[in-house]
């Protein structure tokens, strides 16, 4: 179901910090892996050059090797990281060629905690933007292990990098409400989501930051939702979704989206929903 917007802008004094969080792990009962922290942004010049510290802890019972890895990284349509080596379509904003960490791999005795230096240098040609990338650390079996067939599971934990170069503009603005089925849902699980589109007109990351409110036929509020804690990558479109509660297949309802980009003003949008076949 697709519907027209009626968009409305009303000035905000306050402006969101812009700060991304991402992170990428595949669980195990008896490995895990900590990091801090999670996420780092830096305003750099170009030619400038920014080192740190991550904390890699290996909270499991045994030694662990750990490998680095370098990454590049996007949020797919569903609003997951997904975590790559090399996403040729992130190149124009990666900044994972500027990116080293040593060690790039080494052992962890069990509950002990890894320094992993960084550093970042950024090239003296690059243009003004923000570039993303990360650093990964992957669990693998201790060199003095023997490896025998069988299933064997590993833990990756990611630290997202945020490099500002210069000053780019915020410039990003709601695009679409839509109501479309859940797929793959659980038994008694939501059968339909409203999904918000924002475009990311500039070369700076956006974090948004608001909620998604449905409305019954009086104006009464009948749920409200926040959006996800996700940034919009440069110059694209970031799909958010709101799981609903309400069936509004009825019609009569509205949907309103109020979020705050980074720009200095709440942006509204609004969507009358009407009767759909269930």
């Amino acid at each position: 179901m697709f519907i027209n917007l009626n968009l409305h802008r009303h000035c905000q004094l306050a402006i969101a910090c812009l700060m991304l969080a991402a992170s990428a792990t595949l669980a195990h009962a008896q490995i895990g892996l900590g990091l801090a922290p999670m996420r780092l942004e830096f305003r750099l010049a170009p030619g400038q050059q920014q080192s740190g510290t991550l904390n890699v802890s290996n909270d499991s019972g045994a030694k662990v090797r750990i490998r680095s890895e370098l990454l590049d990284f996007f949020v797919d349509g569903t609003a997951t990281p997904q975590f790559e080596r090399d996403l040729a379509h992130e190149a124009a904003y990666s900044c994972r060629s500027w990116l080293m960490v040593n060690p790039m791999e080494t052992e962890a005795m069990a509950e002990a905690q890894l320094p992993v230096r960084f550093t970042i240098r950024v090239p003296e040609s690059v243009k003004e933007g923000s570039y993303h990338c990360a650093a990964g650390f992957v669990t693998l079996p201790p060199a003095d292990q023997v490896v025998t067939t069988g299933v064997r599971t590993a833990v990756r934990v990611v630290t997202a990098f945020y490099v500002v170069v210069g000053n780019p503009t915020a410039d990003g603005g709601l695009k679409l409400i839509q109501v479309e089925p859940v797929q793959n849902t659980a038994p008694n699980g939501p059968a339909l989501q409203a999904v918000v589109v924002v475009e990311n007109r500039g070369r700076m990351y956006l974090r948004p930051s608001g909620t998604l409110t449905v409305l019954d036929a009086s104006g009464r509020t009948v749920e409200t939702e926040d959006f996800q804690n996700l940034p919009i990558l440069p110059e694209r479109e970031q799909r958010f979704l709101f799981p609903l509660k309400t069936d509004v297949r009825g019609g009569g309802y509205k949907l309103r989206a109020r979020v705050d980009l980074g720009t200095g003003e709440i942006q509204e949008a609004t969507a009358i929903l009407p009767p759909t076949k269930p």
